[in-house]
């Protein structure tokens, strides 16, 4: 019996997948084939294949040390693998013991910015056949399964800011320099591709052009749904839009995006980051807005979206915009904003963003149309690309957990039947609740909420903050906060 089969995935539709990807490598002249897969921080891990064993690889996967599930932002196992208790807690994860990564061969792309590779993604399965259930995609496909059994199915549209520097020296820079290597390491020595502080401008763009060219063709080689790229505020600061697709399809795309630009771009002397605040006196903060809505899977109609204008209603309630539906699910995200705050923003770098009159939020409140607001309602009764655009992620946030995040907090408000409070006008105006103001503080406010941590699983919740608070303490150690996020983040995420 193949390991395939017994993990369930032996479907005469898989087998005849297999035989046709591997009928395509070896017309193709592959020669490498990587084998991906997202860890908890979003960072994509694997092993590279000779193309001979990719047969063997789809039917029987590779090994992965299962501590990989267990590393926290600078690489360290943040649990005792080797000590007793380890199963109590962790079962299946003593001894540093082996996982097996499944390939899936409707994954394959041929990686555009390097020669004669492909690449699979993969997800982890216990030696049992089971899939390890802390895998965060794992986590999301339960999340959409809750959901189709609904009928319903969520759309997700991507906006991600992020950094383009150019290397100041790619073959020979600090972070290269043995004598220098750390764990972990210096950051890379960079200068700008574009001044900042001239939102939009074309000159800016045209100065960025050529690593703007260089993201743009690799995301669509690789079948991304790019609509623009545009000059942001920051320096060297930009972002990336992507078109709407359903949440599993948007998280993969995100995981394939960050994963292919960093590399693209390495190869020809840029540095991109993804990490909120580069740690420079004068940048802007990036975000990643989730554009989120509702739709019903055998019709594909918008569930957020209104009919007709709801009677006397004012122009601030969330049912003037959004269905009663849609109103439900906005209040959900609302409720449960503090603890989502964990998931979204994972670094103990994104706090930094939550500041008022910069484009980002400060408290929980949501707004129609409004940039200054946690929540964006966008919309009109109907309006079928009725919305909600959450401005609480951080580009370098886990896909897969910020998207299921989002599922279960939307259905608790359908399910406990909550109501949004009227919109705001002046979303940095005193009063407000405030989003948590550091990593450790969103951590405790998630393991707090009782129907978030039973809907993501408790056992998920309680992993996720053991390794979230080590980097959380690492940070409160540091003689530097400002050294401390150079090497933590930004020649890394």
């Amino acid at each position: 019996m193949s390991f395939a089969e017994r993990c369930g995935l032996h479907s005469r539709k898989r087998q005849a997948a297999c035989e046709q990807l591997v009928r395509q490598v070896e017309a193709s002249g592959i020669d490498l084939i990587r084998l991906g897969w997202c860890d908890l921080h979003g960072v994509v891990r694997g092993k590279t294949l000779v193309a001979s064993q990719l047969r063997q690889a789809l039917a029987n996967g590779i090994g992965m040390v299962s501590t990989l599930l267990l590393k926290d932002s600078s690489d360290r196992t943040a649990f005792k693998v080797f000590e007793s208790g380890i199963e109590d807690t962790l079962p299946g994860f003593a001894g540093a013991s082996n996982f097996t990564l499944m390939p899936d061969p409707a994954s394959w792309q041929v990686l555009p910015w390097t020669d004669k590779t492909g690449w699979l993604q993969c997800q982890p399965y216990l030696a049992d056949g089971r899939i390890v259930p802390l895998d965060s995609r794992h986590v999301l496909q339960q999340a959409v399964q809750r959901l189709a059994e609904r009928g319903w199915q969520m759309r997700c549209g991507l906006e991600v800011e992020f950094h383009i520097y150019r290397l100041k020296d790619p073959l020979h820079g600090p972070d290269l320099d043995p004598d220098r290597a750390a764990w972990p390491g210096p950051a890379p020595e960079v200068s700008l591709i574009h001044p900042g502080y001239n939102l939009l401008t074309e000159g800016w763009m045209d100065r960025a052009e050529e690593p703007l060219r260089i993201v743009q063709r690799t995301a669509q080689a690789l079948g991304l749904p790019l609509i623009s790229l545009e000059i942001e505020l920051g320096p060297s600061q930009v972002e990336a839009v992507f078109d709407v697709s359903d949440a599993l399809t948007a998280a993969d795309q995100m995981v394939l995006f960050r994963n292919a630009t960093r590399q693209a771009l390495r190869r020809a002397g840029y540095h991109a980051t993804f990490m909120c605040r580069p740690p420079f006196e004068h940048i802007m903060s990036s975000g990643w807005h989730l554009h989120q809505s509702v739709c019903e899977l055998a019709t594909g109609r918008n569930v957020f979206m209104r009919e007709d204008l709801a009677p006397g209603s004012s122009s601030r309630e969330a049912r003037q915009v959004l269905s009663d539906a849609g109103a439900l699910w906005l209040a959900g995200l609302l409720a449960h904003a503090p603890a989502l705050t964990a998931l979204c923003t994972s670094t103990t770098n994104g706090y930094g963003r939550f500041r008022p009159n910069a484009m980002a939020p400060q408290s929980i409140l949501w707004g129609r149309d409004n940039r200054g607001a946690m929540l964006r309602v966008i919309g009109a009764p109907g309006d079928s690309a009725t919305r909600i655009e959450n401005r609480l992620g951080e580009p370098a946030a886990n896909p897969y957990l910020y998207m299921a995040s989002q599922i279960h907090a939307g259905l608790d408000g359908a399910d406990a039947q909550l109501q949004a409070p009227p919109a705001t006008e002046t979303p940095y105006a005193p009063g407000a609740v405030s989003i948590p103001t550091s990593l450790a503080d969103a951590v405790q406010a998630l393991q707090a909420d009782s129907a978030l941590s039973q809907a993501m699983g408790q056992p998920l919740v309680d992993y996720y903050s053991t390794i979230k608070l080590a980097e959380h303490r690492r940070l409160t150690q540091a003689e530097d906060a400002t050294e401390f996020h150079k090497r933590e983040y930004f020649g890394r995420i």
